[in-house]
């Protein structure tokens, strides 16, 4: 996921986007601790990507409120 197609995308999309990461987030958590994740790199793909829907959020929130004054 590139930040920009998510700059693209309503801040609406992106807290649907970020709710879905963090589903994915506790669902690999999960699986590593029982020992059935596979691959330990999507954890890590996950948080980043969660982290880059999160800044891409609050330069939105940033740019409406410099709009706004």
């Amino acid at each position: 996921m590139n930040a920009s197609e998510l700059r693209d995308k309503t801040p609406d999309q992106l807290r649907e986007e970020l709710v879905r990461l963090k589903k994915e987030q506790f669902n690999l958590r999960f699986q590593a601790a029982t020992g059935q994740l596979e691959n330990h790199a999507q954890m890590r793909r996950a948080r980043r990507d969660a982290a880059r829907v999160k800044t891409i959020l609050n330069e939105k929130a940033r740019m409406a409120a410099e709009q706004g004054a």
